[in-house]
């Protein structure tokens, strides 16, 4: 190889094993002097090119230390896991390969290897064989693609082929969601013209569990949006209940557990997940839970052809035993490849690690509730997953607290507000966190507390 490929690769190779290196003891939110130094950036575009090394010295200079550390074991943010050593290895292979596995002409290597970890993912989240895979760029798109699969389908059998003639004139689909629905479904359905505005609500329970009982009436054009995993509390919809109901009236399911679809690994949530197979379509995360590096959404579906029909670039072709150009799956063209750190995560893991980590995870969460108990704060949420929600004083005395467990470095978590009352969120998602590093975290939410509101 060039000297033009292997010096810059050599250089961005120890720089970024100092950065692995040190990430877990450097804050983990950067602090002023670190933010600072991303003034450097702030320059005229150079007249001529500048050398690969000064380039590469000035990212890691200026810009590593100003990074949220989520490549530690401390950032419990925003449901952010780390990534696994391996993935991050084979991101690096990805990118010296540069495929864009829009076809197996684009990219045999990338499709192949979309095709396998595809087909792992069904295997461990238990869906039928059947399902329809695709990989975007996260679970917002995931959850764009479904519904876009579910806008086909229900006006399809009303005659009506969005797809040619839009929505002008055509059927109106009916969409209910839950009234503890995520924003990034809520974005899908505007910018799928179904509005966020024009839609019924579902009332949740103290946990923000969909009630099912609660659900209108439904038909053959109503699309029903549920979720695994609340953004705060982490709690699953009955959506086995919900599916029986939707699919008697010829509704279309739509599950988006951007990262609590993975809890389904899990035996004792396995009550929560029952029936879930039956959805027609689900979105989740692969940089969530399953802890490949940015970015990677995934949907599935139990109506491939649907999916197919909704985003293909060409002339429709599928059929069942065939093989259909990951382009034709998803929104994006050129895409970059994505499967690859999914297979390298699913294969170093093995079905029994990835059931490890997330394990791992809800046990950490589990702790933290009664670690913050312990010392005066009120849980508000029952901790089903690793999402943990909870509260202490006034509203300022919460913020004050939040701050200052922030300005020491020690950990992150974000504020939230949970059935009208302020509180904070803390999202364990990291392969990396530790029991000690659970304690650390709870000694430093403790000094702050005794800070604010004294012992």
């Amino acid at each position: 190889m060039s000297d033009e490929f292997t010096r810059p690769l050599q250089a961005a190779q120890a720089y970024a094993i100092e950065y692995l290196e040190q990430v877990a003891d450097q804050p983990v939110y950067p602090g002023e002097e670190a933010l600072a130094g991303l003034e450097a950036f702030e320059e005229p575009l150079p007249p001529h090119g500048s050398a690969d090394h000064e380039i590469l010295g000035m990212l890691h200079r200026n810009g590593s230390p100003a990074t949220v550390a989520t490549m530690g074991s401390r950032y419990f943010g925003f449901v952010v896991g780390g990534s696994l050593p391996v993935t991050v290895a084979a991101n690096w292979i990805a990118t010296a390969w540069d495929q864009s596995p829009s076809s197996f002409m684009n990219s045999p290597t990338g499709v192949k290897l979309e095709e396998v970890a595809g087909r792992w993912l069904r295997e461990i989240l238990q869906l039928p064989d059947h399902t329809g895979i695709g990989m975007t760029t996260g679970a917002t798109m995931a959850n764009f693609t479904g519904l876009a699969a579910a806008r086909h389908a229900l006006l399809e059998r009303a005659g009506w082929n969005v797809e040619e003639q839009g929505l002008y004139g055509a059927p109106e689909v009916k969409v209910v969601v839950s009234e503890e629905v995520h924003v990034t479904v809520e974005k899908a359905l505007s910018m799928l013209g179904f509005g966020k505005k024009r839609v019924t609500r579902v009332p949740t329970d103290a946990n923000g569990a969909m009630l099912a009982e609660e659900l209108p009436e439904l038909d053959a054009l109503t699309l029903v949006c549920t979720q695994a995993g609340n953004v705060n509390s982490g709690a699953i919809d009955p959506i086995g209940a919900i599916c029986d109901k939707a699919q008697a009236a010829g509704a279309w399911v739509h599950v988006d557990g951007a990262f609590g679809l993975w809890g389904r690994l899990l035996a004792r949530r396995a009550d929560d997940f029952i029936g879930i197979e039956k959805a027609d379509s689900l979105a989740t995360d692969a940089h969530k839970w399953l802890n490949t590096p940015y970015d990677c959404g995934i949907v599935m579906t139990r109506h491939p052809h649907d999916l197919h029909m909704a985003m293909a670039t060409v002339a429709p072709y599928f059929k069942a035993e065939e093989s259909v150009a990951p382009k034709d799956m998803v929104p994006e063209f050129s895409r970059r490849a994505r499967g690859v750190e999914v297979w390298a995560a699913l294969r170093s893991l093995g079905h029994a690690g990835v059931k490890s980590m997330i394990g791992r995870c809800c046990d950490h969460a589990q702790t933290f509730a009664e670690g913050l108990r312990a010392i005066g704060f009120e849980v508000l949420n029952d901790v089903v997953l690793n999402q943990v929600v909870a509260t202490i004083g006034t509203p300022d005395e919460l913020a004050d607290i939040r701050a200052l467990v922030e300005a020491s470095g020690e950990c992150w978590f974000g504020p939230t507000v949970w059935k009208g009352r302020p509180a904070i969120r803390i999202s364990v998602s990291s392969w990396r966190t530790s029991d000690e590093d659970v304690e650390r975290s709870l000694s430093a939410i403790a000094a702050a507390k005794n800070a604010i509101m004294g012992d």
